[in-house]
């Protein structure tokens, strides 16, 4: 031990130097390996504009870009040229002038092509940890791909910054791989995110409805991870599983939310592969064995991804089209950002046990003057999530689930959720692309499904059925329901054999406007993906100011006091809306109806007349 001791810290001292020696000996047309986004190591980066004859026509590979450089400055685009696998802000213009590449890659995949020699690499230019006395550095905030750009580049070439946060997992470098060793000690980069707005915590508190107790998160960077991150204080022993993380998570990690206990992966541990973020992060980590970084063939391998029972991933994306497919690293044919770990963390969490693949995206884009849900993708607009992977997109304006849909419930799901002023013309677009019926209707506008309006029943055997108002959307939903129901509920219904429920009957039913025209749904199951067990309405009589109640509970569902329930909520609605009371009819022989109605606890007065019961009562009028 002694000897390796002694070996490692002759190794260090040999191959010590200085930033000028060392560039000196680099010949040009190399191509170079930079450390990624905060770990980058800056005092490297800022003298390469001082070496430009021996970095001729160099090729700098790169993950993320988060400062502008010389590798991003169009002073030295004739010199070297930055090859980045995502497009970050600092290297945004640049790419757009034709002065730097992108290469779209599955973050899973960047190491492995490193390793193979696919993408050789002559110099890797990194920032690690000092060294423990057995002479191992840690790599610190980034892993991702910095570890096999390490492991197998021709020439290593180390700053060595004593802030940098020694991390745990696989971030682990020996000195004996350095081939030049530069001390240098600097802040390490910092990375702020932009505080979520109002659409960005809507979009949080309807994502947040997709996380269960117990579930494992993909948590990434942006003000959407972080209005997430803000709507999950209420919930219990989360885990992290996550190619990169921001300080959004350090408040639910010193709350106890974020305690991992769950996890079926690596549990009782955060696992990533980089983080951006604040010092408060960095001496978070430090020394932390709570988190552990690894490179992005292993945390972002679908695979491992699936071992994560609960897995959620929360992407975002630039542009949806009506069929599903997501568009996340180009606006058109200008490349924006990049793939990332998008696809694979859909495709992970879509293999999961129980898990729940998202999409949050506003509804617009440039102050609301574009929607973000469009007919079809712009022209050159690349497709990073296939309508086959597409699960869960949530917007400002509520949740769609797409997974197994047919082309027509898709379109109506997104429209849904797009911005109220798009919606019509996104349902006329839909119309000439033939992907909805020809006659379908929009509620009037103005006429949006009331949020607020959420409802929990529990059932003595400690099943809970959900309560919410019927939408457009619900079309299929409202059919599958009707033809499970019995031969005598349909009768008693719809005091009449009625046979089927075809679009021209069912469309009217959900298209409504939730003043004259209300109606409510018991389900249960995951939210976008429910099953209806029972249906409540009513319509009201303006010149009366009475409304007609009717509701529906299947037969397997009856007798558990739903009926009472569904009824009892829609008199709240009608009474907060100043409705005087209901009225009904109901068939002599259907005793279970009846039963409710005198059950109420309002004064109900009926007239029997050729074997109908004609039943009425006021709202303020109660026993």
């Amino acid at each position: 031990m002694k000897w390796r001791i002694k070996r490692m810290q002759e190794h260090y001292q040999q191959h010590l130097s200085t930033v000028d020696h060392v560039f000196r000996k680099l010949k040009p047309g190399r191509r170079i390996f930079i450390g990624t986004g905060c770990a980058e190591p800056q005092f490297l980066v800022k003298n390469l504009a001082n070496h430009r004859s021996n970095l001729a026509d160099a090729e700098f590979l790169h993950l993320i870009s988060l400062n502008i450089s010389p590798l991003t400055d169009s002073r030295f685009r004739e010199m070297f040229r930055l090859n980045t696998f995502f497009i970050g802000r600092a290297a945004r213009d640049a790419v757009g002038r034709g002065d730097a590449d992108y290469t779209p890659i599955f973050l899973s995949e960047i190491p492995k092509i490193i390793k193979t020699g696919r993408l050789h690499i002559d110099v890797a230019m990194v920032q690690v940890s000092p060294p423990d006395p057995f002479g191992n550095c840690s790599l610190g905030v980034s892993v991702e791909c910095v570890k096999a750009a390490v492991e197998h580049a021709d020439h290593v070439i180390a700053q060595i910054n004593p802030r940098m946060p020694k991390t745990h997992g696989d971030s682990i470098v020996s000195v004996d791989q350095f081939d030049a060793i530069i001390e240098h000690e600097e802040q390490i980069l910092e990375y702020t995110d932009k505080v979520p707005d109002d659409v960005a915590n809507k979009i949080g508190f309807y994502v947040s409805r997709l996380v269960p107790n117990g579930a494992t998160i993909q948590a990434g960077i942006g003000s959407i991870p972080n209005a997430v991150l803000n709507h999950l204080m209420d919930k219990r022993d989360l885990g992290i599983h996550t190619e990169m993380f921001s300080d959004g998570i350090l408040d639910l990690y010193e709350a106890g939310v974020i305690t991992n206990r769950r996890k079926t992966f690596h549990p009782g541990k955060i696992v990533a592969a980089f983080c951006l973020g604040s010092q408060r992060l960095y001496d978070m980590i430090d020394d932390n064995p709570v988190f552990e970084f690894y490179p992005t063939d292993y945390v972002s391998d679908p695979r491992n991804i699936a071992k994560n029972d609960n897995m959620v991933a929360i992407n975002s994306a630039l542009e949806i089209d009506l069929t599903g497919q997501v568009c996340a690293d180009s606006l058109g044919h200008q490349f924006y950002s990049g793939i990332g770990g998008q696809a694979d963390f859909i495709r992970g969490a879509a293999l999961a046990r129980n898990g729940r693949p998202i999409i949050a995206i506003p509804s617009t884009a440039r102050n609301g003057e574009i929607s973000r849900i469009v007919p079809v993708l712009a022209p050159g607009a690349g497709v990073v999530t296939t309508r086959g992977d597409v699960h869960y997109v949530v917007t400002e304006h509520g949740i769609a689930y797409l997974h197994g849909k047919n082309i027509r419930e898709r379109a109506m799901a997104l429209i849904k959720v797009a911005h109220p002023k798009f919606r019509p013309w996104l349902l006329e677009e839909a119309k000439k692309l033939t992907y909805v019926y020809h006659d379908q209707q929009l509620p009037k506008l103005g006429s949006e499904e009331p949020e607020r309006y959420r409802w929990t029943y529990q059932l003595p055997d400690e099943t809970t059925v959900s309560l919410r108002p019927i939408n457009y959307t619900d079309e299929d939903r409202l059919r599958h329901f009707f033809y499970n129901l019995g031969e005598q509920d349909v009768y008693y219904r719809f005091m009449g054999t009625v046979r089927t429920m075809e679009h021209k009957k069912a469309q009217p039913l959900v298209v409504l406007d939730y003043d004259e025209r209300f109606a409510i749904a018991g389900y249960v199951g995951h939210e976008g993906d429910e099953d209806f067990v029972c249906v409540g309405r009513w319509f009201l009589d303006r010149a009366t100011n009475m409304a007609e109640v009717a509701f529906t509970v299947l037969p397997q569902w009856q007798t558990k006091g739903i009926g009472t329930f569904l009824l009892k909520t829609l008199i709240d609605v009608a009474k907060e809306k100043g409705i005087l009371g209901f009225t009904a009819d109901v068939l002599k022989e259907n005793s279970k109806m009846l039963r409710v109605f005198f059950k109420s606890g309002y004064n109900v007065t009926s007239q029997l007349e050729d074997g109908v019961y004609s039943i009425s009562f006021l709202f303020s009028d109660q026993e």
